[in-house]
């Protein structure tokens, strides 16, 4: 063999070699990469996993959320109710809450934690929670929801405000247990929007809800309790809103207002049997009328302040009475008729008479009395009438029985509320003007509740 021969030979077979080894390196790199690959793959497949479980607890979060926000908003606390005890309250109100609606999966402990509610079994998904005491705000409390997904969790934390509650039954312009009877041409109308001049009337025992004898305008709704009772109209009825007939879910509360509360500011003028009313006009500053009296007022009367009635009263102000303030009246609602506040004397005809109502005036034997706004005349166990003319009402008028009668034009800055039976009367040719613009959210006498009201500012969601 040649030496170029050989050196061929040794050639070839190195390069061979370098083709296995270069080969080898290749498909190790290829190796590497499909392992690293891989790796990467799964780390993000995990990721993603993860990402889902999280996405999923904090959906699960939310629910119960949403769940328990629902139930704390049926929660009611009287308003006498200490704020040591708002907590303690809260827990026993929401216990009877989810008792009475039968709930029950959902359960909350002595101590304000609420168990594990399952959303779904085969997703993993489920929320717990704990209802607390705000640790810096006195008149809160604090909500955390733990929502979870399999392993994953996630937290909202969110505050309650305790508010006084307002109830639905200052969403109506009036609102009477007994049935409407309008034997004149009535008109009820909207300062600005039709829903301030909305009309609620249950008519419980009676299947003629609204009884109109002439021709009635109505400019917002008409909202009835009984779902067998209807509207007899034999004339013309305009109707800007629409009748409808509630469930009974829906139909309003007829709070009644604590009138007690009032008798610590009438320390004028005490009216008793013997106490002179004679004169043309007469001014009466924070007075009190003594039960059985029953006056009569020949003048006019001007009320400044509060006045304040005893029950039993059968009370008459036969000629023009400007209130500047409140009237509170005793007695019981359940027993109406004893009781009775007559504006205009039906038996003088030819007596003009007219009632008005405004702001208290100013004066510092006032300053006690300007907190309570929002309320005209709170009569709960009395019987009023309007037999002649009216021409301002400046806050709720609450009373057992309630009458309007012959000519007149008013404006309403309240609700019109009887809770008596008995019919509320609507008689000649009544134009009643609801301004509800400017409302008082709980008219004075009808803070009798507190309630949580959610905070949306407190929403956060807690690592």
């Amino acid at each position: 063999m040649s030496f170029l021969g050989g050196m061929n030979m040794q050639s070839r077979a190195f390069r061979k070699g370098s083709v296995l080894i270069t080969c080898t390196l290749v498909l190790v790199v290829v190796m590497i990469l499909a392992v690293g690959m891989a790796t990467m793959s799964g780390a993000n497949v995990q990721i993603a996993d993860d990402q889902r479980e999280t996405n999923e607890a904090f959906a699960s979060a939310e629910s119960g959320l949403e769940v328990v926000r629902y139930w704390v908003n049926e929660i009611r606390m009287p308003n006498s109710t200490p704020v040591d005890d708002y907590l303690s309250t809260a827990i026993s109100n929401l216990e009877t809450v989810l008792a009475d609606n039968d709930i029950q999966n959902i359960r909350i402990n002595s101590d304000g934690s609420i168990r594990t509610v399952v959303l779904d079994v085969l997703a993993g998904r489920s929320f717990s929670g704990k209802l607390s005491a705000h640790p810096d705000d006195p008149a809160a409390l604090r909500l955390l929801i733990v929502g979870r997904s399999h392993e994953a969790a996630r937290n909202i934390r969110v505050d309650f405000r305790i508010t006084p509650y307002r109830f639905p039954i200052f969403n109506y312009g009036m609102a009477t247990k007994g049935p409407l009877v309008l034997p004149g041409n009535p008109r009820f109308r909207a300062a600005t929007e039709g829903w301030e001049a909305d009309l609620y009337v249950e008519s419980a025992n009676n299947l003629i809800a609204i009884d109109i004898g002439g021709n009635a305008t109505f400019a917002g709704n008409i909202d009835i309790g009984n779902p067998l009772a209807t509207v007899s109209s034999p004339g013309a009825m305009q109707l800007g809103g629409e009748i409808r007939s509630l469930q009974t879910e829906d139909r309003p509360v007829f709070p009644v207002p604590d009138v007690q509360r009032f008798r610590q500011y009438a320390t004028g003028t005490v009216i008793g049997p013997g106490t002179d009313l004679s004169g043309s006009s007469t001014t009466w500053t924070n007075a009190v009328i003594t039960a059985g009296t029953n006056p009569k007022f020949p003048g006019n009367a001007s009320i400044e302040g509060i006045l304040y009635i005893e029950a039993p009263n059968n009370v008459t102000f036969v000629r023009h009475t400007n209130l500047r303030g409140i009237i509170v009246a005793e007695g019981d609602v359940n027993t109406p008729g004893a009781n009775q506040i007559n504006f205009g004397d039906p038996t003088v005809p030819e007596v003009p008479s007219n009632f008005c109502s405004g702001p208290y005036p100013p004066g510092a034997q006032f300053e006690a009395l300007r907190n309570e706004g929002g309320a005209c005349i709170l009569a709960p166990g009395f019987a009023v009438s309007f037999w002649k003319n009216f021409s301002a009402v400046n806050g709720v008028i609450a009373a057992s029985g309630l009458r309007f009668d012959k000519n007149a034009r008013a404006k309403v800055q309240g609700s019109l509320i009887n809770y008596s039976e008995q019919p509320t009367v609507v008689n000649g040719n009544i134009n009643m003007t609801f301004d509800r613009s400017a409302l008082v959210e709980v008219p004075a006498g009808f803070d009798l509740l507190r309630v949580l009201t959610y905070d949306p500012r407190s929403y956060t969601v807690v690592f």
